[in-house]
């Protein structure tokens, strides 16, 4: 397992001292398109890199991060508005987003409005889908992007403090693997946890309505 990882992060680490902050702005770009390029694998080993040697702060990590995020999202909010809703569920599952998906945001979008942008950026699922449903109903541009921004940098907050915790674990990066099982079932519980009371829970009621 260490022998898997390793080499990962040592290439993302020397990457992430010569790009610095225009890598991880283009990285979540990637993450809020419909790419699926987790934030999670993003954020945490650069708020690591900043917090051991210094060469990148964590209040530019979550800025870039939120700057990168809030660009990904209009791309994606711009295309759906032009392109309308019957070609993103035609052409959509050629970019890994099926009908079921577009749907599920959509009935997050329309039970939430504005604070569904918000916590939408907290989510797995639908974080990198919103976009989708704002511009298909031609939601105000300037309300999307505020929400946009204020929920992507209190995730990347949250990802900053998970990274220092995570990289403090010894046996985390000495890549043992209970260590890393310890670590991703902890992850996935609270994903999980917020899956389930904000998405699944609404899924479930929209349905019986």
């Amino acid at each position: 397992m260490h022998d898997f990882f390793k080499p990962l992060l040592d290439w993302y680490t020397h990457s992430l001292e010569t790009g610095g902050y225009p890598l991880i702005v283009l990285l979540m770009f990637i993450e809020s398109t419909f790419l699926p390029l987790p934030s999670e694998l993003i954020i945490p080993p650069a708020a690591y890199l900043a917090y051991t040697k210094g060469n990148l702060s964590l209040t530019g990590i979550v800025l870039a991060g939120a700057l990168g995020s809030w660009l990904g999202a209009t791309a994606m909010y711009w295309t759906t508005r032009w392109a309308g809703r019957p070609l993103v569920l035609k052409f959509g599952k050629y970019f890994f987003v099926s009908p079921e998906k577009v749907e599920k945001a959509e009935r997050w979008a329309a039970a939430y409005g504005n604070f569904g942008i918000f916590a939408s950026r907290l989510l797995p699922v639908v974080r990198h889908l919103i976009g989708i449903p704002a511009g298909i109903v031609r939601m105000n541009y300037w309300k999307f992007s505020l929400w946009t921004l204020v929920g992507s940098g209190l995730w990347c907050g949250v990802l900053c403090w998970l990274g220092i915790k995570a990289g403090q674990d010894e046996a985390l990066m000495s890549g043992e693997l209970h260590a890393i099982t310890y670590w991703a079932a902890g992850i996935l519980a609270v994903l999980g946890v917020i899956y389930y009371f904000f998405v699944h829970r609404q899924m479930q009621a929209g349905k019986k309505g």
